[in-house]
């Protein structure tokens, strides 16, 4: 049908059989932000949202969304995920994620990589919307991946 490797020949979906593949260190890292008022950006450095430490909450929902990829996303594959890291530094507009993933396995980590940032900055919202309701996620993308048959890859 085409070169989408999710569809098979009818053009019905199904997981990629990946068992033929060897077995990589394969990495990926995501970014993104959450952009808020000046009063949300600055109850959060300060410590002063009422539902608690608003970047220990989203660190942590982001590294456990990565670990549950493939119970949210359909076709994923469950990996074993050797590492995941969740940093978040309040800007001026807002909160920026950066989420890297690292497995030693037979297919990639973006997928667990976006994810990471994605459910992060959900809870950034849920923790703060109080205060902001009008936050907007935005720029959810990888930027890197490495190993595997595509090799290394940077936005």
């Amino acid at each position: 049908m085409s070169q989408l490797t999710h569809l098979d020949a009818d053009g019905a979906a199904h997981m990629v059989d990946v068992g033929d593949k060897a077995v990589t260190r394969r990495e990926a890292t995501a970014t993104g932000q959450i952009v808020m008022s000046a009063e949300a950006v600055a109850a959060i450095r300060e410590g002063a949202v009422k539902k608690g430490d608003v970047l220990a909450v989203a660190r942590v929902a982001g590294i456990m969304a990565a670990k549950r990829t493939s119970d949210l996303v359909p076709l994923c594959h469950p990996l074993p995920i050797t590492r995941v890291s969740l940093d978040l530094d309040v800007g001026t507009e807002g909160v920026n994620a950066t989420a890297t993933v690292r497995t030693d396995g037979k297919t990639g980590v973006e997928m667990e990589a976006l994810t990471a940032v994605s459910v992060a900055l959900l809870t950034v919202y849920d923790m703060a919307k109080a205060i902001d309701k009008a936050m907007t996620l935005q720029d959810i993308q990888v930027v890197a991946k490495s190993g595997g048959r595509s090799g290394d890859w940077q936005r």
